[in-house]
C-alpha cells in the first residue's frame, strides 16, 4: 500500500511547483547555457553592436562632413553667382554706354555728311545758277543784239560793242529787279 500512498500522495503535489532535484538540474543546465554564451556568443554579439554603433557614427560625421562641405559648396556658388551677375551688368552698362556712343557718332557722322552734301549741293547750284547766267547773257544778249539790229536796221557785229551793250542792259534789267523786290 505504500507504493499507492506515494503515487497518490505524488499525484496530489501541485504541478507547477516542479521536484527539487529537477530544479537543481534545471539551474545547472541553465549556467552551462549561460556560461557558454557569455564566454562565446556574447562577445561576438558585443562586437558586432559596436561595429554597427561605430559604423553609425561615422555615417553619421560623414554625413556632417558633407553637409558642411555641401554647404561650402553653396557658399562658393552663390558667390560665383552674384559675382557672375555683377559681371553681366557691368558688361550690360558698357554694351549700353558704347551703344550710345555709337549712335551719337552715327548722328554726327550723319549731320557732316548732309552738311556735306548741302555744301557740295549749294555749289553745284550756285556753279549751274552762273553757268545759267552766263549762258543766259549769251543767249539773251544775241537775242537783243538780233533785235536791236532789226529796229536800228544795221548790224551790231561788233564783240566788244556787243558785250558793252548786253552787259550794261543786264545791269540795268537786274537793277530794276531788285528795286522791285526792295519795294516788296
Amino acid at each position: 500500500m505504500n507504493a499507492l500512498y506515494v503515487a497518490a500522495a505524488a499525484e496530489a503535489q501541485n504541478p507547477l511547483v516542479p521536484h527539487l532535484d529537477e530544479l537543481i538540474i534545471g539551474l545547472i543546465a541553465f549556467a552551462i547555457v549561460f556560461g557558454f554564451l557569455a564566454k562565446k556568443l556574447l562577445p561576438n554579439i558585443n562586437k558586432v553592436l559596436d561595429e554597427r554603433r561605430e559604423a553609425i557614427e561615422g555615417g553619421i560625421e560623414k554625413a556632417e562632413e558633407a553637409k558642411t562641405e555641401a554647404q561650402s559648396v553653396l557658399e562658393q556658388y552663390k558667390a560665383q553667382l552674384a559675382e557672375a551677375r555683377h559681371e553681366a551688368a557691368r558688361l550690360r552698362q558698357e554694351a549700353t554706354e558704347q551703344g550710345a556712343t555709337i549712335i551719337q557718332e552715327m548722328k554726327a557722322e550723319g549731320q557732316r555728311q548732309r552738311e556735306e552734301i548741302v555744301a557740295a549741293g549749294h555749289a553745284q547750284i550756285e556753279a549751274d545758277r552762273k553757268a545759267a547766267a552766263s549762258a543766259l547773257r549769251r543767249d539773251v544778249g544775241k537775242l537783243a543784239t538780233d533785235l536791236a539790229g532789226k529796229l536800228v536796221g544795221e548790224s551790231l557785229e561788233d564783240s566788244a560793242r556787243q558785250s558793252r551793250t548786253i552787259d550794261r542792259f543786264l545791269d540795268e534789267l537786274e537793277d530794276g529787279a531788285s528795286k522791285a523786290e526792295a519795294a516788296r
